[in-house]
């Protein structure tokens, strides 16, 4: 990725060195109370879904990914699974050579074969996700925040002082990524670095609840917010 580093140390430096612990205590305050609440009241949808998932594919309906967190921890994010048991351990079986190109570099394929056809549903409506709201509830993940990335990931596409503002928050449900760019922003591209790192200037508890309620179309649209 080319970065105009002159232009963006001050604004980096900026983030690094701002005091954050009190937007840190609301925010963390807000993800226990919100995924609580949450999750009691759509508890039976929850249920639902794990039996449709159970009973469609073999395999556990939940599936567990290590990412990376904050400040530079290894957590698991867990998902509903869309994909058949051995997609990750055995891709070769699913996916063209092409395919296996895009996948080692963006960690995702268009028009993937390893996904079921519930898993189609699951991921389209974003459901496939609600399992994330335990994540948060036990402080693994937040409500808004970059999008969970893998330790390779985040190696291979932010230099190092971009990988120190990532690694000042927790990854997110929702965020920057997901509403503005969502499967359209990519890393060779660099749209979806930029998009990643714009959060951390914009980042306020007020930023946040607009990226809340910008979910909500960016979801039922399928793609992000123009």
């Amino acid at each position: 990725m080319d970065n105009n580093i002159e232009t963006t140390n001050s604004e980096y430096n900026r983030i690094l060195n701002k005091n954050w612990g009190l937007y840190n205590f609301i925010k963390r305050a807000f993800d226990i109370c919100s995924s609580f609440l949450v999750i009691l009241i759509i508890s039976p949808f929850l249920l639902l879904v794990t039996l449709l998932v159970a009973i469609t594919s073999p395999g556990s309906p939940i599936y567990s990914d290590k990412r990376i967190g904050k400040n530079g921890k290894e957590i698991h994010v867990y998902k509903f699974r869309t994909m058949f048991k051995d997609a990750n351990t055995n891709p070769e079986k699913y996916l063209s050579e092409e395919q296996m190109k895009q996948w080692i570099e963006e960690r995702k394929v268009d028009n993937d074969p390893r996904i079921t056809k519930i898993g189609k549903i699951l991921r389209k409506t974003s459901i496939d996700e609600f399992p994330q709201l335990f994540n948060i509830l036990f402080g693994s993940l937040s409500v808004v925040g970059y999008r969970p990335i893998t330790k390779d990931e985040l190696e291979a596409h932010f230099t190092k002082q971009e990988q120190e503002v990532m690694l000042l928050g927790k990854p997110g449900l929702t965020g920057y990524w997901q509403v503005y760019g969502r499967g359209k922003a990519e890393y060779h591209t660099g749209e979806r670095q930029k998009l990643e790192l714009e959060y951390y200037s914009k980042r306020s508890l007020m930023f946040d609840f607009k990226l809340i309620f910008l979910t909500i179309p960016a979801v039922l649209k399928g793609s992000g917010a123009k």
